[in-house]
């Protein structure tokens, strides 16, 4: 087992090399290093592939396998050796120069989706689109599935989730969420918003970021905070896990909402046993479980009106244009439900419409059922299908993720399983946190935070998502968390 985990710290090392290059190109690398940025990427991910895949570590695994060894393990190194040998079969199948094609392709796509919806112009990365596209149904070919090409994908994010399960998830959020905003948007009061959009200073809102940060109780001594086209956060090693947000001088919640989703991924990270280091364990249980902790922060935490009666003077102190705006006004206008164009500002009502219409997309884009070039047709005609909306271009449209341009597909839906899963982790956790509500406006995060160290964050990639999600609430996945949540929260807020 030592020389299984010397190897692992031996990969361990490469991917920090990786993770520091990706966090260079997007954050401020200059154009003419991305060509040669991607092709070191490429090498250093078929460095990667050869180690993962060497006949030493396949020997290796065989022998920790054997049933006289493997039943002398630890819990935790069984699942480590488990992950491994998942990971090395996954490798097997696909063909190094495949892996540093593709990862040389999508370093290096991503500037041509920059240039795209700069100029509002599909044509530029629609040609790196269809060599993704193309490249994606190739990696899962080689990697093989029961039935639906697009689980071979899904299962890189979500482990053990299943196209078939997923649609029938979507099946019964879909009519649920559709009236529910119908209602919300026809015979709710909305909210006013105007104040929200005024000139706000751009240095002023970095400081509120970095205070909420510090609320959150993010370690600025083993991260920092940058800004990023697409915000995103980024593990460089035990000791660097970076958040990057972005800043709009006329929508205060931009930065402020970012910043604190991007806070609940790292704080998930920094959380992670340091017993795991370098090992697979020292990750996420699933993209989707990570996704509940940037969601829960952002959004259950970060959108209540406990968390806003406690920290709104803080604002007020701020911007001046907030002086003469109540509490309950603010805490309204941050939570308008309206069919907007961009997921990422949408609403925790319509949030999820927006996902599944790409998970529609891609699944159909995967099984080839829908070609690239007419994306942006397909697109506007899924966002009046969902939104009764359709965006006036594509870069408020098909061009506003950078997602495909990574080659992420199988990633979307995580992003719905997140704000699942946070509605069913917050109900057991103020189950257990009777005091809950008073400390949040105290401005007291201790207990929940420890709740979430101990319950998800420390377990790393321990367990399944559908196994931690049990062993946390004591059920598989329930969507009436979720629809409870949101019908409480916002026939409040609308007046219904």
């Amino acid at each position: 087992m030592e020389k299984l985990k010397e190897k692992l710290k031996d990969i361990s090392k490469y991917h920090q090399i990786m993770s520091l290059m990706h966090w260079d190109l997007e954050t401020g690398a200059p154009e003419r290093s991305f060509e040669y940025a991607s092709n070191t990427l490429g090498e250093l991910s078929g460095k990667i592939y050869r180690m993962e895949t060497s006949e030493e570590m396949g020997d290796l695994i065989n022998k920790l396998t054997q049933k006289n060894e493997y039943d002398n393990l630890s819990e935790n190194d069984k699942r480590i050796v488990d992950l491994v040998k998942k990971d090395y079969e996954r490798y097997r199948k696909l063909p190094e120069e495949f892996v540093k094609e593709l990862t040389k392709t999508t370093s290096n796509a991503q500037k041509y989706w920059v240039e795209a919806r700069k100029n509002n112009d599909f044509s530029i990365f629609q040609p790196y689109l269809e060599k993704i596209v193309k490249m994606s149904i190739q990696q899962a070919e080689y990697l093989g599935y029961d039935g639906n090409r697009y689980d071979a994908l899904l299962d890189m994010y979500e482990p053990g989730m299943k196209t078939k399960e997923l649609k029938g998830i979507i099946e019964d959020l879909k009519i649920r969420l559709v009236d529910f905003v119908n209602d919300l948007t026809e015979k709710g009061t909305k909210p006013e918003e105007d104040f929200l959009f005024e000139k706000y200073d751009l240095n002023k809102q970095k400081e509120i970021s970095i205070k909420v940060l510090e609320l959150m109780s993010y370690n600025f001594k083993a991260g920092r905070l940058d800004v990023a086209a697409h915000p995103f956060t980024i593990r460089i090693n035990p000791g660097d896990v970076r958040i990057t947000t972005r800043y709009q001088e006329k929508d205060i919640r931009d930065s402020f909402f970012s910043t604190v989703h991007e806070g609940g991924h790292a704080l998930y990270e920094q959380g992670i046993s340091n017993e795991f280091v370098d090992t697979p364990l020292y990750d996420g249980a699933s993209m989707g479980i990570h996704e509940s902790q940037s969601r829960f922060w952002e959004n259950i935490l970060g959108r209540s009106y406990d968390f806003w009666k406690y920290f709104y003077p803080e604002m007020q102190k701020t911007f001046d244009q907030l002086k003469d705006v109540s509490v309950e006004d603010f805490y309204k206008a941050i939570n308008i439900v309206e069919k907007s164009l961009i997921r990422v500002d949408a609403d925790e009502v319509t949030y999820n419409l927006h996902v599944m219409l790409r998970f529609e997309i891609e699944e159909a884009l995967i099984n080839e059922r829908i070609k690239v070039e007419d994306l942006p047709k397909i697109w506007n005609e899924k966002m009046k299908e969902y939104l009764d909306i359709v965006p006036e271009n594509d870069s408020v449209g098909v061009l506003q993720d950078v997602h495909w341009a990574h080659g992420s597909f199988g990633y979307f839906p995580s992003y719905m399983l997140g704000n699942l899963f946070s509605a069913q982790f917050y109900h057991k956790m103020k189950e257990e946190i009777p005091d809950y509500d008073k400390m949040i406006r105290r401005g007291d995060f201790s207990s929940i935070l420890n709740w979430l160290r101990s319950n998800i964050h420390k377990h790393g990639k321990k367990y399944e998502p559908n196994e931690l999600l049990r062993k946390v609430t004591g059920e598989k996945l329930n969507v009436d968390y979720f629809m409870d949540y949101l019908k409480e929260k916002y026939s409040k807020v609308y007046k219904l």
